[in-house]
């Protein structure tokens, strides 16, 4: 196979034209040319009245050497990788010698690691402590409609993860030279998500689509042996001093029931704050590190769609429009834009009573009227939370315990037109753009919520914004506050070579809570190298 990069299209080419445009690249005939498919496809919307489609093919011919060899000057072309997942290990523990693996945690990257130990035959145990997706779904609902919080079964807490309610994302930035991606990609099309997944440059699901792959991969890895438990929360860790190593050897449940395993794979996500706790006042080696706090934002979706697409706004393959802002104001602080959410909603993602954070969901139809973005500012344990490795959480609690307060204590988030913000004004009422949040939103001033380092920041950024994405300082604009929790607080540090803990063996640190990833890709994608980093280790143990 050939991949054949930087094919660039009409956006409204013929569907023939394709393959036209790969004979004429390559210069064979169609003879010579047994199939193609489509690797990637992005598009360049630069000019807006002739945006294009750019595609990366796979191609298949009667003679890839000699054409590879013909167009040795084309830097567009070369052999197609080998893109196959290979599990590194098979028939580990077959006489169940060892105790068997423990994921704590369903998220994105537990799913993966379970699924993949349990592809190997490990048959892993898996322990949520919330509610199965459809039960938390109900519970989450709930919450939005009767503001009542179940602090084990809402948006951070349950099977799925924090990933079910939000806009699906599947991209990233990570390094991915093994194409982990790709498996994680293939398991969520052989689970129920559209094909088309594998190819766009930006691929997204949304939450109802969500559920019941999440359901599919969970009866997979039941299937192949694995055990699934709900509503099972890890109290404790028991880890020995053993021959001057610190091992683990069991866990302990809020059930009362103790789990012994030598390997645990700690998928907890970054909102389990007790388990933090837990494993600190344990021993294990936990450091504070950078995350973000800021507002969500909603504009008319239209705007932004006008504003990227300009006359092809609307076309479906473009589908709703996004955007990517970065902003470095003069007090030094970088103001960026986060998990943006075309046509989508603002949701509420308190996990803890007495506490309002929000988050960003779409579905897979992006069909709403508003855009959504996080707009955040950065800030580090150095200069903003010096001192103890828990210190972030504090200072997220702190700032999440002020936005109820505001927000008038019953789950109301405080809201603000982007104008009044700016301004320095309290706002008293809502204008054009309607806000999307529920229970609701309380009118009032955000400043007094923030940190003075971020009010400044963001009042700059807003107008600076316009610059990229015209009409974005739009006055009524709707902030939503707060948004918290961009990413985990804390970096639970791993060996680079085994990906156990900097201290504790047989702790497996993985995912967004342990600091890892950001996003249901990269987790998916840390699930799959954690796992294999157990399988190698319980493969190890069998042969001493």
């Amino acid at each position: 196979m050939l991949r054949l990069n930087e094919i660039k299209l009409p956006l409204n080419h013929e569907e023939p034209e394709l393959a036209q445009a790969i004979l004429a690249r390559l210069k064979i005939s169609a003879e010579q040319m047994l199939g193609f498919t489509v690797y990637k496809r992005s598009y360049d919307a630069r000019k807006k009245s002739n945006i294009s489609l750019i595609y990366s093919i796979d191609v298949e011919t009667t003679d890839d050497a000699g054409i590879l060899a013909r167009r040795a000057d084309d830097k567009h072309l070369m052999p197609a990788p080998d893109m196959a997942y290979k599990f590194v290990a098979h028939g580990v523990n077959a006489e169940g010698k060892q105790p068997r693996p423990v994921v704590i945690g369903m998220g994105p990257c537990g799913l993966f690691a379970g699924l993949i130990l349990a592809q190997m035959g490990l048959k892993p145990i898996i322990l949520e402590r919330g509610k199965t997706v459809r039960e938390r779904t109900k519970d989450t609902f709930g919450f939005w409609r009767k503001r009542v919080l179940n602090p084990e079964s809402n948006v951070q807490f349950g099977e799925g993860g924090a990933g079910t309610f939000s806009d699906g994302k599947l991209y990233s930035q990570i390094s991915d030279p093994k194409h982990y991606g790709r498996k994680v990609l293939t398991e969520f099309v052989k689970s129920g998500a559209p094909e088309e997944i594998i190819y766009v440059s930006k691929p997204h699901i949304g939450t109802f689509r969500l559920v019941k792959m999440v359901e599919n991969m969970r009866e997979e890895i039941v299937a192949l042996g694995g055990e699934i438990r709900f509503e099972q929360r890890v109290t404790d860790f028991d880890i020995r001093e053993e021959n001057g190593v610190r091992q683990m050897r069991g866990l302990h449940l809020a059930s009362g029931e103790y789990i012994e395993t030598n390997h645990v794979v700690l998928a907890i996500g970054h909102s389990s704050r007790d388990t933090f706790q837990t494993l600190y006042d344990r021993g294990v080696y936990v450091e504070a590190k950078p995350f973000s706090i800021g507002f969500r934002v909603e504009h008319p979706q239209s705007l932004i769609d006008q504003c990227r697409f300009g006359p092809n706004a609307g076309h479906p393959i473009l589908g709703a429009a996004d955007y990517k802002l970065v902003h470095h104001a003069s007090n030094g602080r970088a103001v960026y834009s986060f998990c943006m959410c075309p046509g989508g909603t603002v949701v509420a993602a308190a996990s803890e009573p007495g506490r309002v954070v929000t988050n960003g969901m779409s579905q897979y139809s992006r069909a709403e009227r508003n855009a959504n973005s996080a707009i955040v500012v950065s800030i580090s344990p150095e200069v903003d939370y010096p001192g103890h490795p828990l210190a972030g959480i504090e200072l997220q609690r702190r700032l999440e315990e002020k936005a109820y307060v505001l927000g008038g204590s019953n789950y109301n988030a405080p809201g603000q037109l982007m104008g009044d913000f700016v301004a320095g004004r309290a706002s008293s009422d809502v204008g054009a753009v309607q806000p999307s949040f529920k229970p609701g939103i309380t009118w009032t001033d955000l400043a007094t919520i923030l940190p003075e380092y971020a009010v400044v920041a963001l009042r700059e950024a807003f107008p600076a914004f316009d610059k990229q994405v015209k009409g974005y300082f739009k006055h009524d604009a709707v902030l939503t506050g707060l948004e918290t929790r961009t990413s985990s607080p804390i970096r639970i540090k791993r060996n680079n070579d085994d990906l156990q803990s900097l201290n504790t063996r047989g702790l497996f640190p993985a995912g967004e809570g342990a600091g890892y990833a950001g996003g249901i890709l990269s987790a998916g994608v840390d699930g799959i190298k954690v796992a294999e980093a157990v399988a190698l280790s319980m493969q190890a143990a069998d042969k001493a």
